[in-house]
Order: C-alpha cells, then structure tokens, then sequence
C-alpha cells in the first residue's frame, strides 16, 4: 500500500501557536514586570537546581562514550545496506549551523572578558592565570560536554525512528520504547511534545536576541547610523526573509547549501584573521587554552565552588548547560533527519569531535584577537562593553581590523546567514513536530514550514523588547528565558534515557533470534 501523504497535526499546530500568543503577549503587554519575572526564575532555579545541570552533563557524557564505543555503536540507521543522504561536510555544515547559529559568533568573539575581570577558583582578577584560564573556559563551555547535550536526543530519537520506521518526527518519539506505536495521541505524548515547542521557542530566543543587537551594532559602524531597537527588528526581518525563503526551499535546495556557504565564508574570515592579526599570539594562547582544557577537564566539569559561592558556576557553566539541553530536543529532531544512514557511532563521533573542534577554532582566533587587543592597550574591549554593551563591543572589535568596514560586513553576513541557518532548521523541526505520517525522507508541507519560520521570530522580539525596558539588561534577560524553559527537557531526558536502553535491550534480543 502506497503510504498517507504528510499532513498537519491540527492539535499540535492549534496548541503550538496559543503556547507562543501565551508566552509572548504578556511580555509585551507588561515588558518590565516580565523582565523581572524571567530574571527571578533565572536566579532561583540556577541556585536551587545548578548541580542538578552539572550532574547531568557528566552522565550524557559518559553514557555516550560508553554508547558509541560499545556493540551498538555499530547500528545503522536504517536498513543495514543504507547509506547516509549527505556528505560529511553537508552533515557536519548543517549540524554545525543549526546548533550554535550566531550565538557561537557573540559569545567567541567577547565572552573572555567576562572571565578575565571574573575568573573561576577564586584567581585574581586581570592576573596572567585569569588571561589564561578566560581563553579556556570558554572553549570548556562550547566543547566536548555540551555537544554531548546535543548528542543524546538526537540518539534517542533517531534509534527508534529509523528502527521502527515512524510516521512520526517529534520529541515524543524518543519515548517510543514507553508508549509504543498507539501513544502518541495520548496526553502524555502531546504533553511531551509540547516541552519541545517551548524548549524550542526559548532556545531560539536566546540566540536571535543575542545575534540581532550584534548585528545591528555591526551595521550602526559600517552605515553611521544610530543603533536602535528599530534597526534591530529592521535585522530581524532581514534574518525572518532570509530564513524562510531556505526553508520554504527544503533540506537540499535551502538549508543544505545555505549551511555549506555560511561553514566556508566563516572559514574565511577566521583564516583572513589568524593571517592579519597576531597570529603567534593566538596559536600560543590556542595551545596552551588546549592543554589546561586537558588537565582539568574533569575539575572543570564537576566544580561546585561551594566554599565561595562567587556565582560563577551559575551564572556561566549552568546557563551554558541550560541553553544547550533546551536546544537538544530541537537538535535530535533535526540531526534525525539528516542522519539517515549514518551509524550511532559516525552520528556520536561526529557531533562530539567535529562540532567541539570547530567551536574550538572560532574560540581561538575570534577570542584571543579580542582578548590580544585588550592586553595590549590597542583597543579597550571591556571598557567599550561596559559603557555601550558587548554587541558594540564585538563591532568595534571586528572594526579593528585591517579594512575593517570590509571585516565588519562580512561578519555581519556570516551571523545573518548563521541565524538563517539556525531558523529554517527550527521552523523545520517544528513543522514535522506539527505533521503526521511523516515518515522516513518526507518532508512538511511547505506553507507549514513558511508559517513557523515567521512564528519562531516573535519570542526574541518581545525578549529584546524588555530588555530595553525599565532597569531590565537585555542579557540576562535572554540569559534567564533559556534556563526556565530547559528545566522540563531534564524530565522528558530522564525518561528517554529509560525508553532508550529498552529499546537498545529490544534491539540485542531481536539479533539472537
């Protein structure tokens, strides 16, 4: 029988655009009050459950090494003659571009500063140890660890997918070994994929409220103009248009060479920057950054300061952990659907090597430059930072550079396309979360995926919104969003941490039989 063509979910559509109305009204109704509401959760949910995230991070971790070097690593996703739909480089294009969009550009290029004047274990600020280990926390909090939270879902949710040859793509099929074919119209599904959508809508908050000031600030140098909170939704449109049209495209006509142009125009500007700027400076910070990563990494990961209790634990590693668990339910759907003939093992392997590597590179060139320039008196950063906010920072940074207003457009094309690239897989993602009889190499309706790429735009708005508002900072306010909307994704990861090994179990009696 020739299978049902895909076709919407009108539940989950109908309750996936009154969960955005719910979330985004009253903060533009009531910016300031909300500004504060979000910042409160942020602090009380970061004191209350920080170690819960760090304790988590390390269980991911290990569970995926032990998964990608065990028997099963060698599954396939798929039938066992399968082969994977995209090359390497596609893959890793679109892995790479879909989960850290222009967020990896803002936070590699000032987040240093941020370290050097508040270092972790108690260092003193500005000192050489806090130069060095502000060059190397953040290379930690992009690296190896995080990957890994991007690594389980996607494992869990593709395994049974491919296995069983679902009709659907959603957060709720990394259940399937709990619930089974005939659960997921039940609640507990339909609950399950409703922390998707707002896992997904506060993750994308975060990084297009923290790209677009960036981008703005980047086009205020280059055009003379005033930054404003007009020009900054004048850059979120650009990013909506751009955006829509690749995923209006689909997999291989949009996102795929949109995600292998933005790979190599970033490769370009990291090599004209590694070549222009002091470039002995940034491969001896870069070494060194990889060798105290190296020696501490397991400290780094399990430190508490439970004696000081400076807040630096979290403020940044439980706000890091935080964002990229609320991204990974939107990851596992989107790394399942390009994954398609790949092993568990070539799928680990790939998102935990090749995406800590590339993060890496960007830390070591767009970081140590900004760090260098500080050090050396030639441009004062954080003074910039603290008087006019890091977007303009990061501009005045990249404006340093020889021809900088070339530098500067270029750097702000590579975060349009990045955001871009990071929003069409979104509006992707909750397209088949909305779409059933989605199966394997079937894709959402078109207006559908159009519709969501105009819809995921609404939340960061209204989060820059107020964060302009009153005494509310813009940061912490996108900062505090991602972190209460991640802590329900800690539920739904537990029980498909349980789904998984049953399936996993199912998997080993089927092959002796």
């Amino acid at each position: 029988m020739t299978p049902r063509p895909p076709r919407i979910d009108r539940t989950a559509f109908g309750v996936s655009v009154g969960l955005i109305a719910l979330v985004c009204i009253p903060l533009f109704l009531a910016p300031e009050s909300g500004g504060r509401l979000v910042t409160r959760a942020y602090e009380l949910l970061a004191d209350r459950f920080g170690l819960l995230y760090q304790w988590v991070t390390i269980a991911v971790t290990v569970f995926l090494l032990w998964l990608a070097l065990s028997r099963h690593g060698r599954r396939r996703l798929g039938e066992p003659d399968s082969r994977p739909e995209f090359n390497t480089f596609s893959w890793i294009a679109m892995l790479f571009c879909a989960g850290i969009g222009s967020g990896l550009l803002y936070w590699s290029t000032i987040e240093w500063a941020t370290y050097l004047g508040q270092p972790p274990f108690g260092l003193e600020p500005d000192s050489t140890e806090a130069a060095e280990w502000a060059a190397t926390y953040g290379i930690f909090h992009w690296g190896f660890s995080a990957w890994a939270l991007y690594g389980f879902p996607a494992v869990a949710i593709a395994f049974p997918y491919y296995r069983k040859h679902l009709p659907f793509l959603r957060l709720s099929t990394g259940i399937h070994g709990l619930i089974g074919k005939e659960g997921y119209d039940r609640p507990p599904a339909r609950i399950i994929d409703l922390v998707f959508i707002l896992s997904l809508i506060g993750g994308t908050g975060t990084s297009l409220g923290l790209g677009t000031p960036m981008i703005a600030a980047c086009i205020s140098q280059v055009l003379g103009i005033e930054h404003t909170f007009g020009l900054e939704v004048a850059v979120m449109a650009i990013c909506v248009v751009t955006f829509a049209a690749s995923v209006y495209l689909g997999l291989n006509r949009g996102i795929k060479p949109l995600s292998d142009a933005s790979v190599i125009a970033a490769v370009c500007l990291l090599l004209f920057i590694l070549i222009v700027g002091p470039t002995l400076f940034l491969l001896r910070t870069g070494t060194n950054s990889l060798g105290l990563l190296l020696e501490n990494f397991i400290r780094m990961n399990t430190w508490t300061d439970p004696v000081d209790r400076t807040g630096f634990v979290e403020g940044q590693t439980v706000f890091y952990w935080a964002w990229w668990i609320a991204y990974g339910p939107f990851m596992g759907i989107f790394v399942t659907r390009i994954s398609g003939g790949r092993t568990l093992r070539q799928m680990i392997g790939g998102m935990l090597l090749l995406g800590t590597l590339g993060c890496t590179v960007f830390y070591v060139i767009l970081g140590n430059y900004g760090m260098h320039l500080d050090l050396s008196g030639a441009l004062p950063v954080r003074d910039i930072a603290a008087a006019s906010g890091a977007p303009a920072a990061i501009a005045e940074t990249i404006g340093f550079l020889p021809f900088g207003l070339v530098a500067l457009t270029i750097f702000s094309l590579v975060a349009i396309v990045f955001i871009a690239t990071t929003y069409d897989s979104a509006s992707y993602c909750l397209a088949a979360s909305a779409t059933r009889n989605l199966r394997e190499g079937a894709h959402p309706a078109r207006w559908h995926r159009l519709f969501w790429a105009c819809a995921v735009g609404v939340l960061p708005v209204a989060l820059m919104f107020i964060g302009r508002e009153g005494d509310n900072d813009s940061l912490t306010v996108v900062q505090s969003a991602t972190l209460v909307v991640s802590l329900p994704v800690l539920v739904v990861g537990a029980l498909m941490a349980v789904s998984l090994m049953r399936s996993l179990r199912e998997a080993d009696r089927e092959s002796e039989t």
